[in-house]
């Protein structure tokens, strides 16, 4: 999907969430638990609660992981059943030396065929560019984190260019490839530093996290955030897919969805105009 293509989605939608598909199996409602595979009858039962108000869904693939062989069958009938015009996301966060990074873009573009991989860039350049050889298919670089522990390393300034380190990720990630490849996750907690973001990446997706259970601003993210092409893809995940805990759980995520859908469409009324 290309960026033209993912910017009239969110036009024919006037949505830019993306809801997240973390599916824990101490969360889900305990009727699901008699299916032959309650993670993938949760998803379902989401997608088709909450199809019509998002633009992107992101499995977390640690929620899969952990659950064996049995959990990527889960995640593969998942991406499978989620719609092709739908963009999505495998939340992995992976990185490593050349060779085994070039493993993994192949295990997610090719054989889980996703749009786009989450991916770290602590080791670097030769970490990266294996998974930008994949014509349509996107890397989302992690840049300023919505966890607390990003206090840690990514605001640690160059000595040089006194530039805090996500900075310096984003401005060096920029030689690499164009935006038509490359979006930043940029937490909703850091709204305070969005616009300064968006004026390291004018012309970037950002996917946001932290709006919703985690409290972040989706007024602010969107006045600060937004760009010509709207350029944000705002990541709700327990708000919504856990509104609920009982049998009305998917009822209660499609309200959910369409309320944060609602949002959207009035901060692109105002920030974007037609």
């Amino acid at each position: 999907m290309t960026q033209s293509q993912l910017f009239d989605k969110i036009r024919q939608k006037d949505s830019y969430l993306c809801v997240g598909l973390d599916t824990d199996m101490d969360r889900i409602p305990k009727s699901l638990l008699k299916e032959k595979d309650p993670v993938f009858e949760f998803n379902r039962q989401i997608i088709d609660a909450t199809v019509d108000y998002c633009v992107a869904y992101k499995p977390n693939i640690a929620f899969y992981e952990a659950l064996g062989p049995k959990g990527w069958e889960s995640l593969a009938k998942t991406l499978d059943y989620i719609p092709k015009e739908v963009f999505t996301i495998a939340d992995a966060k992976r990185g490593d030396i050349g060779n085994t990074s070039k493993l993994y873009a192949k295990a997610f573009f090719e054989t889980m065929d996703f749009d786009s991989i989450t991916v770290a860039p602590y080791m670097g350049a030769d970490s990266v560019t294996p998974f930008l050889e994949f014509d349509g298919k996107w890397v989302i670089l992690l840049a300023h984190t919505s966890n607390q522990g990003s206090q840690d390393f990514q605001l640690i300034k160059n000595g040089d260019s006194q530039l805090p380190l996500y900075a310096e990720v984003i401005k060096k990630s920029q030689l690499w490839c164009s935006s038509e490849q490359l979006m930043y996750v940029v937490g909703a907690t850091r709204a305070d530093r969005m616009a300064e973001i968006r004026n390291l990446a004018p012309d970037h997706f950002f996917l946001v996290p932290g709006v919703g259970a985690q409290g972040g601003d989706l007024k602010a993210v969107s006045q600060h955030g937004m760009n010509k092409t709207c350029g944000l893809l705002v990541n709700n995940t327990r708000s919504i897919i856990y509104a609920s805990s009982e049998k009305d759980f998917a009822a209660a995520a499609g309200r959910e969805a369409h309320k944060m859908q609602q949002d959207m469409q009035r901060y692109l009324d105002e920030y974007l105009p037609r």
